[in-house]
């Protein structure tokens, strides 16, 4: 049996740049997934769209984008929102640092910038969370600017047109993006409805999406087979290996008049994932050992797969005016209320959080208490206004699995 031989290592040939423009418009124009972003003359879309792909699956993204525009439509309407309202409606998404650094900079383009979005990738990049990858995006997509984009996409399809194999060297990255850039046509001198550089962008990341992608590419299928120096026989990378934690989580609901209620903690503030996110109270694994859940999940965060049982208890209620404090759990003062919902004003003052209570000497021992004892800041609310809470996307997954939160309906496609 023949041994495949490596690709070469030595200078690549050179790609002619109209052939290659050519031949990928054509197949785009023709193969473009119909996503709601695309066609989209709205600089704030197009920004909006590239913060929520980095790193996340277009189909959640659509359904979120969606939302996004129509509760948030406009810079001003994203930067006078408080921190809250914009995790809720990123919950699910993962990564919620694009959503703080998309909110700070909304608040920095209508406070310093009049409101006006930039208008070149140089200038884009002054603002918070956009680097070289989201300055070019918009700054040709929505802009028409001659700025390649590079992506994980547009760097996997390059490597194998050049016949390089993977490699995320200093080296390899600077020809890539020298690479990417010659490929992309000049701006033209006057604005039209054409935009060849957006669509050159666009079609290079819908290649490697589509076509030229990490495993099993239709090499077939590529419009710019010809001018590929591997044609199928690259050499991929290793995967990256997953970890795995088996993790175990509370939910615990109590009625409150006729009001349904349900027992939320907030993630440390210095936590290095999802920081002041809320989610379902952690539990001790130990202290479920031979208990069986009644729901388990697997959730996926970058290179970790969770393994999660969930245990469930329902707790005595109260009448509608009652309130029970317990020494277990911290005493929810005003100062602790307001780090908890930043803006209660929009809530009715039943809503306010209240502490769990104590089980009575009646009671059967419940899981409640196996609660770490450093997990203090935990509250009540009404299962009515989960959707609005910047929860996790686990709890989120967990409470719509178990019926407790409602799945939203599918909201109608932004013109």
């Amino acid at each position: 049996m023949k041994k495949r031989s490596s690709p070469s290592l030595d200078a690549p040939q050179p790609l002619d740049p109209a052939v290659f423009h050519a031949a990928l418009l054509k197949w785009y124009k023709r193969h473009a997934r119909d996503l709601p972003w695309r066609g989209v003359d709205d600089p704030y879309a197009t920004w909006l769209s590239e913060i929520m792909l980095q790193q996340t699956r277009v189909a959640t993204v659509i359904e979120r984008y969606q939302e996004f525009l129509l509760r948030f439509p406009t810079i001003r309407a994203l930067a006078e929102a408080n921190e809250d309202d914009v995790l809720a409606l990123w919950s699910g998404l993962g990564y919620y640092r694009r959503a703080r650094m998309l909110h700070r900079a909304a608040q920095f383009v209508t406070r310093e910038l009049k409101g006006k979005l930039p208008r070149t990738a140089e200038e884009l990049r002054t603002l918070p969370g956009v680097g070289d990858y989201t300055s070019a995006a918009i700054a040709s997509i929505a802009y028409g600017e001659s700025v390649a984009v590079v992506d994980g996409n547009v760097e996997r399809v390059l490597l194998r047109v050049l016949g390089r194999p993977e490699d995320k060297g200093a080296a390899t990255r600077a020809l890539i993006q020298e690479t990417a850039q010659s490929l992309i046509p000049p701006q033209p001198v006057r604005r039209t409805r054409a935009n060849p550089c957006g669509d050159h962008n666009q079609a290079m990341m819908e290649l490697g999406a589509t076509i030229c992608t990490p495993r099993s590419p239709l090499c077939l299928q590529c419009p710019v087979l010809e001018l590929c120096q591997t044609r199928g026989e690259h050499i991929t990378g290793e995967r990256t290996q997953m970890q795995s934690r088996t993790v175990a989580h509370l939910l615990v609901r109590r009625r409150r008049g006729t009001r349904e209620e349900v027992l939320l903690s907030r993630r440390p503030e210095d936590a290095s994932l999802m920081p002041n996110m809320l989610e379902l109270p952690p539990l001790p694994i130990d202290a479920v050992e031979g208990l069986e859940p009644v729901l388990r999940v697997r959730h996926s965060i970058t290179n970790t797969n969770y393994y999660v049982m969930i245990f469930a208890e329902r707790i005595a209620g109260l009448p509608p005016q009652t309130e029970d404090l317990s020494d277990e759990i911290a005493l929810v003062t005003d100062e602790t209320v307001t780090h908890a919902v930043s803006d209660l004003s929009k809530l009715d003052p039943e809503d306010i959080p209240f502490v769990a209570e104590t089980p009575g000497e009646d009671d059967e021992l419940s899981l409640l208490s196996a609660i770490p004892t450093a997990q203090t800041d935990m509250f009540w609310f009404p299962a009515t206004r989960l959707p609005a809470l910047a929860i996790t996307g686990l709890t989120r997954k967990v409470l719509q699995r178990l019926g407790v939160m409602q799945i939203p309906k599918p909201v109608r496609r932004v013109p």
